[in-house]
């Protein structure tokens, strides 16, 4: 099962955010072999809305990193949004959700 975590977005700045994929007894999950995709949308349902997240891994730490540039925070709209996070272990294509929540996009008045 997903870890749930909500996060905070404000337009126009730079996003960044660490994931640490750890297994079921605690241990720091060996993402060897392992890719990483990221989105996050207005809805579950919503296909005009998704925002894919830049993704990276350290397999040395178990991290996932997910960002999006100023220009991308820039032009998303404020309110909720729903997100994930998904593994993809490359071998036989498994697919596991590391972590799911809710991201709030706060408005600027510098853009």
């Amino acid at each position: 099962m997903a870890a749930i975590a909500n996060l905070r977005l404000e337009q126009g700045t730079t996003f960044s955010s660490d994931i640490t994929v750890t297994s079921d007894d605690g241990s720091i999950f060996n993402l060897t072999g392992h890719t990483a995709s990221a989105k996050m949308a207005k809805g579950y349902a919503s296909t005009h809305t998704r925002t894919n997240f830049t993704t990276a891994i350290n397999i040395v730490t178990g991290v996932v990193t997910i960002s999006l540039n100023a220009d991308q925070t820039n032009g998303l709209e404020e309110g909720r949004y729903v997100y994930d996070v998904e593994i993809l272990k490359t071998s036989d294509s498994t697919v596991t959700r590391v972590i799911e929540g809710i991201i709030t996009v706060y408005p600027s008045v510098t853009l």
